[in-house]
């Protein structure tokens, strides 16, 4: 079969189109025909070689190495002791995460039943290869951890903020993967919606339910909004503590990326901040699905590349500003779609 593998840490030029084996399956797994993956932000960490980790906490890598945790496929053999799954069905899943050996960037990919769900029916491949990270981030974050694992972070387990009716929650990068799914979540539940992102985003989260919407090119979000009970920031980096005054007293934020906020700062705010680590899950991804079929969540696709092209994938998630989510496509496709222009 065909796969993106890299030998060594680099750019997107490290990425190559091998001829690799298909992988067999052992207990617990199923073999998937994939037809669609998704990029997502870990991939290009593997790829860089993990620097954006403190140096103490970076794995030791062996290569070659064939990155992806994200995809979704058809089901070609099952493991003697796997039930729920059959050849035939339609499957999606983010697959070993937390890991490096999801290996999702190929034409076959063996998968622990586990972390799979069925697709839901009112999703093609590419939408269902686009949401499992960044869908499975944001419930962690807002409706079920699912696990009691502590962050490897903060060593504390995160518990979710209910969220109510008449609530007002802030979403910072709004347009991307964890973002947009985060606001419709949020909206949802019932919460009063205000989405941050630059201004060409707008009408895009505007349909999927954002209440208000604040352009950061243009206007600082601490200079017009207070009074917020929830941050969910999926920008981070050193800058975002300028959120913390937008929030009320008792307010809670959220740092899907990493950021550092001074503990005395958000003591005296009466702040809680608090994180997660994402993890597989097919179970919560059945019951995500049930709301994709509702047509209560929605996948946005910024660009779609074939497999082979996952340089140019990798390129384009460095330019940024990207609405939704990037997916590769493996089966039954020949040509790019780029969406952003």
């Amino acid at each position: 079969m065909k796969a993106i593998q890299f030998h060594e840490a680099g750019g997107p030029e490290v990425l190559q189109y091998d001829e690799v084996p298909v992988p067999e399956i052992g207990p617990g797994e199923v073999l998937v025909r994939v037809h669609a993956v998704g990029v997502n932000p870990p991939d290009w960490y593997l790829r860089e070689g993990m620097k954006v980790m403190p140096a103490e906490m970076r794995p030791a890598l062996e290569f070659p190495l064939i990155p992806g945790t994200d995809m979704s496929g058809v089901v070609q053999a099952v493991a003697p002791d796997v039930w729920g799954f059959a050849v035939g069905d339609e499957v999606f899943g983010m697959l070993r995460f937390p890991g490096f050996d999801g290996r999702t960037y190929a034409e076959y990919v063996a998968a622990p039943a586990s972390d799979l769900a069925h697709k839901p029916a009112g999703i093609d491949h590419v939408q269902a290869a686009g949401a499992p990270m960044a869908v499975l981030t944001a419930w962690q974050y807002l409706v079920d951890l699912g696990h009691d694992v502590p962050s490897p972070f903060t060593g504390q387990v995160h518990q979710p903020v209910p969220i109510t009716p008449g609530m007002t929650v802030l979403v910072n990068g709004a347009a991307g993967g964890v973002g947009h799914f985060a606001v419709q979540l949020a909206k949802w539940k019932g919460a009063h919606v205000i989405a941050v992102a630059s201004g060409r985003h707008e009408q895009f989260l505007r349909k999927l339910g954002a209440d208000e919407f604040i352009d950061y090119t243009r206007t600082r979000a601490a200079d017009v909004v207070s009074g917020v009970d929830l941050v969910i920031d999926a920008v981070g980096g050193p800058d975002s503590s300028r959120f913390l005054t937008v929030l009320k007293r008792g307010g809670t934020m959220l740092p899907v990326f990493f950021a550092q906020y001074d503990p005395d700062e958000t003591a005296s705010l009466g702040i809680t901040v608090s994180n997660i680590q994402v993890r597989s899950s097919g179970p919560q991804l059945a019951e995500i699905g049930g709301l994709f079929d509702e047509g209560k969540l929605q996948v946005g696709v910024d660009s779609t590349y074939p497999l082979p092209e996952a340089r140019s994938a990798h390129t384009r998630a460095a330019q940024g500003h990207i609405q939704g989510k990037i997916v590769l496509t493996v089966a039954g496709t020949c040509s790019s779609s780029r969406k952003w222009a």
